[in-house]
């Protein structure tokens, strides 16, 4: 493996890591601020660190301190199957974890005639791996309900595998005529596709031209990810906890951590199929690499405005709290976030100044056009992770005979009439 190989599938790893790992205690402190505006309170605003709230976000470490201090508990009714059971948690956990790694979050660079792709594991059939390993984290669900030896518990687990078999049907077939769609399995041919566009106007994303699967497809990652309005698996009213009910401390933590992780997989692979993924609409990457300059120039006039607005923001928002609340740290830590953003601004400018009118060389330009498609990836994978997360709070959690009717009923149906509307559109395309 030559340096350049080794460099850009070590940076590969660790973002994929970065954007899984990190990305939790951001979307759970994203659920308690949504769901404060929903519900019409604050949320989370007062656990800080010498006095930077940064907006709450440090209330979500604070709970991974918490967890991981927090005493371990064994129901001593458990005889047998102990190492099962302190597995199953990280078995979830895991699945999830990997499924993320196919995702690819920038176009291929072209190195000294190398061809070295920005993904953590760089294969071919990334949409068959999502598949088959996000799968298998309904092993972990099965075992930790079993194993428990409680009946919340195992009511937990039969719903959670019954409803399991339900989606798996229509997500299979959803992906069936995105299949057929694109001609391929792999994550990166499936973005290079959506670069064209429909009716010459339209970009050819694959919810436009399959917005019937787009809607089976996120309705059973929604039911696949134990996301509301389809968490039966769990439910105070109902089994407690489900499944989690005798977990504790960190094994109750993985369960917790797998279900964020499998949220933000589920939203990497929706625009990854259907919203063209790291590519912006209308520019391919060879149309970014050759108009950079100018667009380096846009983005020299776009960001200082983006800058200034939030800061802006920041500080009357600042302003009010620390006027009710009589706490200058507020306005603080707002001076203090001012200066570190225009800091930034600065560097970025110069940044975008030498792309803008210096002669960058062409393995340069090929490095920032996958940084700004890595950021136009992360971009759209925090308003899908939103979307999640505002459906959740606003939508009634579904009856278990519900969640089912629907997926044998009614999703399943209409999969198999999608996959037969596509066939016959692709064969009358071809003819």
């Amino acid at each position: 493996m030559s340096t350049a190989a080794l460099i850009v599938t070590l940076g590969s790893v660790v973002l994929a890591a970065l954007l899984a790992l990190m990305m939790i205690p951001v979307l759970v402190w994203l659920e308690r601020r949504i769901a404060g505006l929903i519900q019409d309170r604050v949320g989370p605003n007062r656990t800080n660190i010498m006095g930077f709230r940064l907006g709450g976000v440090i209330q979500s470490f604070a709970d991974v301190i918490k967890l991981v201090f927090k005493e371990e508990y064994y129901p001593g009714h458990i005889q047998t199957g102990r190492a099962l059971y302190i597995l199953a948690p990280a078995i979830t956990f895991s699945a999830a974890l990997l499924a993320f790694m196919t995702i690819p979050f920038a176009d291929t660079l072209h190195v000294s005639g190398e061809a070295l792709r920005i993904q953590a594991l760089p294969v071919d059939y990334g949409i068959l791996w999502y598949l088959a390993i996000g799968a298998l984290g309904i092993i972990g669900v099965l075992f930790g309900g079993w194993l428990s030896h409680n009946k919340y518990a195992l009511l937990g687990t039969q719903r959670a595998g019954s409803m399991g078999l339900s989606y798996e049907l229509p997500l299979g077939l959803a992906v069936v005529s995105m299949l057929l769609t694109y001609n391929t399995i792999d994550f990166n041919a499936m973005v290079a596709w959506q670069t064209q566009t429909v009716l010459g106007f339209l970009p050819a994303w694959g919810v436009v031209v399959q917005p019937l699967a787009f809607i089976l497809f996120s309705v059973a990652l929604f039911a696949e990810t134990n996301r509301a309005p389809f968490n039966v698996v769990e439910g105070e009213s109902e089994i407690v906890s489900g499944h989690m009910t005798e977990f504790s401390a960190m094994k109750f933590a993985l369960y917790f951590m797998g279900e964020y992780i499998a949220m933000n997989s589920a939203a990497a692979v929706i625009i990854t199929m259907f919203f063209g993924g790291y590519q912006l609409p209308y520019l391919s990457s060879a149309e970014l690499i050759e108009s950079f300059g100018t667009f380096s120039l846009a983005l020299m006039v776009i960001t200082p405005l983006i800058i200034y607005a939030f800061i802006r923001w920041m500080r009357r928002n600042n302003d009010v709290r620390s006027t009710l609340s009589h706490d200058g740290g507020r306005r603080f830590e707002a001076r203090v976030l001012t200066i570190v953003l225009l800091i930034k601004l600065v560097v970025l400018e110069l940044i975008f100044a030498y792309f803008a009118f210096a002669q960058p060389s062409a393995l340069q330009t090929q490095i920032a056009v996958a940084v700004v498609q890595i950021a136009v990836f992360i971009v759209k994978l925090m308003l899908f992770n939103i979307f999640f997360i505002v459906v959740r709070w606003t939508l009634p959690r579904f009856r278990f005979d519900q969640v089912q009717r629907l997926g044998w009923y009614y999703l399943l149906p209409l999969g198999l009439l999608n996959i037969f509307i596509t066939a016959i559109v692709i064969v009358g395309v071809g003819s």
